[in-house]
């Protein structure tokens, strides 16, 4: 019993005040956990959900903020700071900030996320924008509400998103994307096709293929060229290609690093009573059977849950399936599961040509992935089919 108080007492540091961060803190709270928290953050601004900034924030302000902390005296915020290093302090493993003060605890959480990929040559020119935080989705928004024209590098869910709302307020859009089939890695050839499709069918041209061999203008993007020799008018350019982890900061340390903090199945990096969650940390996956960095809204909440349990000394907390939708169009996507590359689709309701359809990914004849569009009903149903299978089907 007393060691179980010892760890609902002590102290935690979280770096990184996004979601992860801030669902850690709620996480830990509910677990019983009323000991000191710090979180730091190296935005301005108090913890908000990042999801609807490519989709109902570009068309105008809307609360997408979580909390901001202050009814919790035991857990401190400093915002506006940045972490710049690992130490350790008699207390235990802590950060040095920017300033060179050192705030440690007996815990230390990573949950410093991921930035926006960009391309070179985008500093040179005003007019190029990477969506990762707020301030840049009000940056885009007043360049989509001004524009005429626009080019989105990158076919992904994000570069697709804010192509229907550029739709939406009478922009013409044109995404631009290397690869040959847009969201086939995400969603198979089949349905990723059907995704890529509702670009044509809402007035969007997309260009796949083919890349980005320059941005021209002065002093503002005026056109974007191709490696094709095409050249694209345009008033504004969003790079939406992906997203490159926060750990440099952390290089100097002990920890292990590649393409993000990596850390066992429970969150732990190779670094007593260190953990990483969220888009910065690259878990051992028990399910995949390997090492797994996801950037889903879901994975950075159940992470949190799990380092709130192993901290709290809490039952284990199972890791439920990846999640994720989307919004085109006028369309709601989703996606739960893990699908390989040769697992059977089979659809289950509708097919690519209907309004609606369901699909299941079947492996030996057991669903281990769902997609939908337009039927959450049946979406979750079979998403919770999924969700109670035993593990050891989806193992590779």
């Amino acid at each position: 019993m007393s060691t179980l108080r010892s760890a609902l007492r002590a102290s935690v540091v979280v770096v990184g005040a996004s979601l992860a961060g801030y669902s850690l803190v709620r996480e830990l709270r509910a677990h019983g956990h009323d000991g000191d928290v710090t979180v730091i953050g190296d935005e301005p601004h108090p913890p908000y959900d990042r999801p609807p900034l490519s989709k109902e924030f570009l068309h105008g302000e809307v609360d997408i903020a979580l909390a901001d902390g202050t009814e919790d005296s035991r857990t401190r915020w400093l915002l506006g700071r940045r972490a710049v290093g690992i130490t350790s302090a008699p207390t235990g493993p802590g950060v040095t900030l920017d300033d060179g003060t050192v705030v440690a605890g007996q815990s230390l959480v990573l949950a410093t996320g991921a930035r926006a990929r960009s391309l070179p040559g985008t500093r040179a020119l005003t007019g190029i924008h990477t969506l990762r935080t707020v301030d840049d989705a009000r940056a885009i928004r007043a360049a989509l509400h001004t524009a005429h024209t626009v080019v989105i590098v990158g076919a992904g869910l994000i570069g697709a998103e804010i192509a229907s709302t550029a739709v939406t307020l009478g922009v013409q859009a044109t995404v631009v994307e290397l690869a040959a089939d847009p969201l086939a890695g995400v969603f198979g050839p089949r349905l990723g096709a059907l995704c890529a499709n509702l670009h044509a069918a809402n007035g969007v041209r997309l260009r796949t293929g083919v890349a980005v061999a320059e941005f021209v203008g002065d002093h503002r993007v005026g056109a974007v060229r191709l490696t094709d020799g095409t050249l694209l008018p345009a008033d504004a350019v969003i790079i939406g290609i992906g997203a490159v982890p926060n750990t440099e900061w952390a290089q100097d340390s002990p920890l292990h690093i590649a393409n993000g903090f990596v850390t066992d199945s429970q969150c732990r990096t190779t670094v007593p009573d260190v953990y990483a969650i969220g888009d910065c940390a690259r878990a051992y996956h028990e399910e995949l059977g390997a090492l797994h960095r996801c950037e889903h809204w879901s994975n950075a909440t159940a992470q949190a849950r799990i380092v709130a349990a192993v901290l709290t000394g809490a039952p284990p907390h199972p890791v439920p399936s990846t999640y994720f939708w989307s919004r085109q169009y006028g369309r709601m996507i989703q996606f739960a599961g893990y699908r390989r590359p040769d697992d059977v689709l089979r659809f289950v309701d509708g097919d690519p040509s209907t309004p609606s359809c369901t699909a299941l990914y079947e492996r030996d004849g057991v669903p281990v992935a769902v997609f939908a569009i337009d039927n959450a009903r049946l979406f979750t149903r079979y998403r919770k089919q999924i969700e109670r299978r035993p593990a050891a089907i989806a193992t590779p």
